[in-house]
C-alpha cells in the first residue's frame, strides 16, 4: 500500500483488552496497550516520500507484516458509476487518435508503475475494515482492469507531476445517490434539513465503505456523482455541503480538499419529468458548491461523444482535469491553468451585452475556430435568442440584431449543448447563466 506523507499516519486494530502491541516502521517502533475493548492506535511520526518498499510489523501475542509499503500521496475516490466506470472498459472505445503511439485507450498494455497503487473497497466485503489490506496492488494487470479509471488517471497525472508514489482508495456503487454516502445524523446538524425531505437511505454505503475507511491518512477527495440526484438545485448544494462537511469530520481534518466533476451532456429529457434545462441547472448547483473553502469541479461538456450515453468513454481527460485542480490547488503549482473560463459579471452597452471571464488562461479562445457557438440572449420579455458572440481580450460581446434592449445572457444552458468557447489551455469554460442564478453561501 501506500502511506500518506507529510502529515502523522494512524495504524489501527484489535487485540485482547490489556495486550501491549509494538508498531514498527520506518525506523519508528511505537507502543501502545489495547483498551478495555480490545481496540488500539499508534500514530506514526510524519515522514517523507518513498519509493523503497518497506515492511510494517505490528507485534503482539503474534505478528503481523504488511510487505511492500511506499510513503507518497493517498486520495480517496468516490461517487457512482462514471467513478467505478473501470479501466477495461476503455479497451472498447474507438481510440481518439490512431496515429498517437501512446493512446489512453491502450494504457492496460503499459500500466506497470509500481509507485501507482490502488485498493477497491468492496462493498460486499467492508461490513468490517479490510485488517490485511489485502485489497492492495500495484495499478497493473487484472486488478488495474477493475479499477476506476478516472481514479487511475489522476493518479497517473499526479505522478508524472510531484514523482512520489500515489495511493488511489475507490469507493464507489454505480447508481447510487449521495444520500447513502452520507451519515444519517449529519443531515440533522444542517438547519436545511428541518424543512426539507431526505430522499434515499441515508448512511447505506457511508457505514460500510466510507467510516471503516478512517482514520487511514489520505491528502483528500474525488467525487463524480451527480446522475442520480439530476433535477434537484438548492438541496443538492446542501447534501454536498453536508457530504463534505461529515466527511471531513470524519477524518478530523476539516480542510481536505474536496474534488468533484460537473456532470458531462446527456439526454435526460428521454424522461418526460425532465427539460433541456435540468441538467444545467443541476450543474449551476455544483458550481455553487465551490463557495465551500478547498473544493473545486471540472468541466466536461466536451467530454461526451453520444449524448444518450450516461458513461461518457473520456475518463482520462477526466483524471487528468482532476489532477490539474489537485496540483494547482493542493500541490501549489502556480503555472498550472486548472479551469476554463468563468463567467464574472456582465455589462449592457447600448444592444450588446459585455461579459468579463476569469481562469481566460493565456486567452479566450473558439476551440475549433468557428464562431462560438451556445450562447443566447435575452430582452425584458425573457425570451432567449440565439446570439452571435466574439472575443475581445478577456470579455466576449453577445448580441441578436432583433434584440435592441438586452437584458441577460446564458451560454451552454442546454442538456446537450457542447460549445466551442475554452481558453487557450484547451479547457471550456463553465456553463452559465446572468439571470435568476441560484446564490449559495457557506455557513460552517
Amino acid at each position: 500500500m501506500v502511506l500518506q506523507r507529510n502529515q502523522p499516519v494512524p495504524i489501527w486494530g484489535n487485540a485482547a483488552p490489556g495486550e501491549v502491541v509494538t508498531v514498527s516502521f520506518n525506523k519508528q517502533n511505537v507502543k501502545v496497550t489495547a483498551n478495555s475493548s480490545g481496540q488500539w492506535m499508534v500514530k506514526l511520526k510524519a515522514m517523507p516520500a518513498s519509493a523503497q518498499p518497506q515492511t510494517l510489523t505490528i507485534k503482539g501475542t503474534n505478528i503481523i507484516q504488511l510487505h511492500n509499503i511506499l510513503v507518497g500521496e493517498v486520495w480517496l475516490c468516490s461517487g457512482q458509476s462514471n467513478m467505478a466506470y473501470e479501466m477495461r472498459k476503455n479497451s472498447k472505445v474507438a481510440k481518439p487518435d490512431t496515429s498517437t503511439a501512446n493512446s489512453p485507450v491502450d494504457e492496460l498494455e503499459r500500466a506497470h508503475n509500481s509507485a501507482i497503487r490502488i485498493f477497491t473497497v468492496d462493498r460486499k466485503k467492508q461490513v468490517k475494515p479490510d485488517s490485511t489490506h489485502s485489497g492492495w496492488s500495484v495499478a497493473q494487470d487484472s486488478a488495474l482492469r477493475a479499477f476506476s479509471a478516472a481514479g487511475y488517471f489522476f493518479a497517473k497525472n499526479v505522478y508524472a507531476q510531484l514523482k512520489v508514489p500515489v495511493g488511489i482508495i475507490c469507493s464507489a456503487v454505480s447508481g447510487s445517490r449521495i444520500e447513502p454516502w452520507i451519515n444519517e445524523t449529519a443531515f440533522a446538524e444542517e438547519p436545511y434539513f428541518k424543512s426539507v425531505k431526505i430522499e434515499g437511505d441515508p448512511g447505506k454505503f457511508y457505514h460500510p465503505m466510507i467510516e471503516p475507511l478512517a482514520p487511514f491518512a489520505i491528502k483528500g477527495f474525488l467525487w463524480y456523482q451527480g446522475e442520480s440526484n439530476v433535477g434537484e438545485t438548492t438541496s443538492y448544494i446542501y447534501k454536498m455541503q453536508v457530504l463534505i462537511d461529515s466527511w471531513r469530520k470524519l477524518w478530523h481534518n476539516e480542510k481536505l480538499p474536496f474534488y468533484f466533476v460537473q456532470l458531462a451532456p446527456y439526454l435526460n429529457t428521454k424522461d418526460p419529468k425532465f427539460n433541456p434545462q435540468t441538467l444545467p441547472e443541476f450543474r449551476e448547483a455544483q458550481v455553487e458548491v465551490t463557495h465551500i473553502p478547498n473544493t473545486g469541479i471540472i468541466v466536461t461538456t466536451d467530454l461526451n461523444d453520444d449524448v444518450k450515453n450516461i458513461h461518457p468513454p473520456f475518463k482520462w481527460e477526466i483524471g487528468r482535469r482532476l489532477a490539474l485542480l489537485a496540483l494547482a490547488k493542493t500541490y501549489g503549482y502556480k503555472n498550472i491553468i486548472y479551469s476554463g473560463p468563468m463567467y464574472q459579471h456582465m455589462k449592457v452597452e447600448g444592444n450588446k451585452i459585455l461579459l468579463d471571464f476569469s481562469s481566460a488562461g493565456s486567452g479566450l479562445v473558439s476551440h475549433n475556430g468557428k464562431p462560438l457557438s451556445d450562447f443566447e440572449i435575452a430582452g425584458a420579455d425573457g425570451k432567449f435568442m440565439p446570439a452571435e458572440a466574439t472575443i475581445q481580450d478577456n470579455s466576449v460581446i453577445v448580441s441578436n440584431a432583433t434584440i435592441t434592449k438586452p437584458v441577460a445572457v446564458r451560454f451552454a444552458w442546454n442538456e446537450i449543448a457542447q460549445p466551442n468557447f475554452y481558453n487557450k489551455e484547451g479547457l471550456p469554460a463553465v456553463p452559465f447563466r446572468t439571470d435568476n442564478p441560484l446564490h449559495y453561501t457557506y455557513k460552517h
